[in-house]
């Protein structure tokens, strides 16, 4: 099936919640770089940059999709809080193995499930107050961009074409930039395992690296394909990103992020791919990545079948404002469960929090905005802030205040900091 690709407009992302605005300004925003392995100051100009990984919709999506973007929320409103303009870009991998095999599985064609689940992602992101990329990109409507790239890869030497008269793929050398591995820091050994286990074909026939990474798959029959010069097919997952990317934001980005799961193989690719093409040391200044999400235990995927749906939390109606402030509840970067009793904690606080800001006044809001507003650029490190405005609300309701302001202060602060309207 050979698919045309004429010019398409962009997808549409999802509404944005109003944001309230501050008085004075936010301090800069510094985080942990997984590549130089330590908390550093975002140096970005004054239109911050930033690519976040979207989601494959073949499922819907889960507690630990939701982690991940509440994450670059908040980076995105601390951002805002502190004088810049933010370029966010998302992309969807509409076009993938596991959304062919869960089409096939359930009588769909892929792209009416790609659709659906993609629209389900759109309300979730809505509901939660999510705010929307500036560029939301379908792998499907970035085609001649991943064919530029591959054409300046394989010109450069930097990937081949594997000798496979019947499926002629296209491979990117991952000795093509002397800095491969940098992101990660794997040896060698790590890099092989989670290649193997995570979309990886390390056993491919033909291949001058079990490591070398997929470009450009030639079309098998029953699969979609586009033209390109060097035959029908489709892009690999990683190339993807990366034209993504640099047709969007261009060279320079601020913040590559994802969750953890992503670094390796899918970031080290797709920012190895971007500098074999563009000549720059690193893709971006800073690799920022959100730690798992578990239940009963386990990590929360797919796989196991263990998901929390973010929409059967919504349908069992779950305040979205709880579901923010339980996975706030734990630092972005740690790998932490979701459970009864997080849903039950938050349930409370919010609770609380409502209760304190309803108040007819309350303790003086200035040092508690300024503390949650430090304690969040300091590597978003969310429990403090949260237990700061515990802090601020026990006050209030306890002992009350002479400040009338101060409950709508502080209400307006957790509404545009945290994004949990109260």
């Amino acid at each position: 099936m050979l698919t045309e690709h004429p010019k398409v407009e962009a997808m549409q992302s999802w509404p944005a919640p109003n944001i309230p605005t501050l008085p004075g300004q936010g301090p800069q925003l510094r985080l942990y770089d997984t590549a130089d392995r330590q908390v550093r100051p975002v140096a970005a100009g004054p239109t911050a940059t930033m690519y976040v990984c979207g989601i494959t919709p073949y499922d819907a999506t889960h507690l630990g999709h939701a982690a991940t973007y509440l994450t670059f929320d908040l980076v995105y409103r601390l951002w805002l809080d502190a004088g810049h303009t933010v370029h966010y870009v998302q992309n969807i991998t509409d076009v993938d193995d596991p959304l062919f095999e869960r089409a096939a599985r359930d009588g769909l064609d892929w792209r009416a499930l790609g659709d659906r689940e993609t629209q389900l992602f759109r309300e979730d992101m809505t509901a939660l107050r999510v705010l929307p990329p500036h560029d939301y990109v379908a792998a499907t409507d970035a085609i001649g961009e991943v064919v530029e790239v591959v054409e300046k890869m394989l010109a450069s030497g930097a990937a081949y074409v594997v000798d496979d008269p019947q499926y002629p793929d296209v491979y990117y050398r991952a000795d093509a930039t002397v800095q491969f591995g940098y992101e990660s820091g794997y040896d060698r050994e790590t890099m092989l395992r989670l290649f193997g286990e995570r979309g990886g074909d390390p056993d491919r026939a033909g291949k001058g690296d079990e490591l070398d990474a997929l470009l450009w798959r030639a079309h098998r029959p029953g699969e979609p394909s586009w033209p390109s010069p060097f035959g029908p097919g489709r892009p690999g997952w990683h190339v993807e990103c990366s034209a993504i990317a640099l047709s969007r934001i261009g060279t320079g980005l601020d913040i590559q992020g994802g969750g953890s799961d992503l670094i390796f193989p899918h970031h080290e690719f797709s920012a190895a791919h971007a500098e074999s093409v563009t000549g720059e040391r690193r893709f971006a200044r800073h690799y920022v990545h959100a730690g798992m999400i578990g239940w009963d235990g386990h990590k929360m995927s797919k796989s196991r079948g263990n998901l929390v749906l973010v929409s059967r939390l919504l349908a069992d109606g779950v305040d979205p404002g709880a579901i923010r402030l339980g996975l706030l509840a734990g630092h972005y970067r740690a790998d932490r469960y979701w459970s009864q009793q997080v849903l039950d904690e938050a349930n409370a606080r919010l609770e609380r929090w409502r209760h304190a800001t309803t108040m007819p006044g309350g303790p003086d809001a200035t040092d508690v905005i300024a503390r949650v507003r430090q304690y969040l650029a300091d590597d978003l490190d969310t429990p403090k802030a949260l237990a700061a405005l515990d802090g601020w609300a026990d006050d209030a309701i306890g002992y009350g205040g002479h400040d009338p302001s101060a409950p709508r202060a502080v209400a307006t602060a957790i509404d545009a900091l945290l994004g949990v309207e109260l």
